[in-house]
């Protein structure tokens, strides 16, 4: 079984922006249910399934698997609640971890967020001087929900 551990911050400022180069990432939720989701992505030229479990404080549990982009794309326009995510995503290297920086598109322009994944809930880390306020446990951030109410509505 998958855990996952992601602490998710809001942004300050644009200094992040020279960092890295963005992915496009395109989802959907085939299931939303506050319990357990099931999304479907494409990331640049594949697709991935991947169901995921309530989150408890900062972790909660995870199943990802790679399926044909063609398959992911026509649940994606067909299956899928909209609107649908859309984003890039900066995988950015600071002080040992890996911060991925996420700038919406769509019904969520304009709302930039950055996670960091970690071994458990509190292993210590640096936080760049670019990252704001902690986000992890309001649900309005969770990508899932900004489906249900997007940014631009807030």
């Amino acid at each position: 079984m998958g855990t996952e551990i992601e602490r998710k911050f809001l942004l300050k400022g644009g200094s992040w922006r020279s960092m890295a180069q963005g992915t496009k990432y395109r989802q959907g939720y085939l299931n939303s249910h506050k319990n357990r989701v099931v999304r479907v992505r494409t990331i640049a030229d594949k697709g991935y399934l991947t169901i995921k479990g309530i989150t408890s404080g900062a972790t909660r549990v995870e199943f990802e698997y790679e399926i044909p982009e063609d398959d992911a794309g026509a649940m994606l326009d067909d299956l899928c609640e909209k609107p649908l995510i859309e984003k890039n995503r900066y995988k950015i290297d600071f002080a040992g971890f890996v911060w991925e920086v996420d700038e919406f598109f769509g019904e969520n322009m304009g709302l930039i967020v950055a996670e960091i994944e970690l071994e458990a809930e509190d292993q210590p880390f640096e936080k760049p001087e670019w990252v704001g306020d902690e986000v992890t446990g309001d649900p309005k951030y969770f990508n899932s929900n900004l489906v249900i109410n997007p940014y631009l509505k807030w």
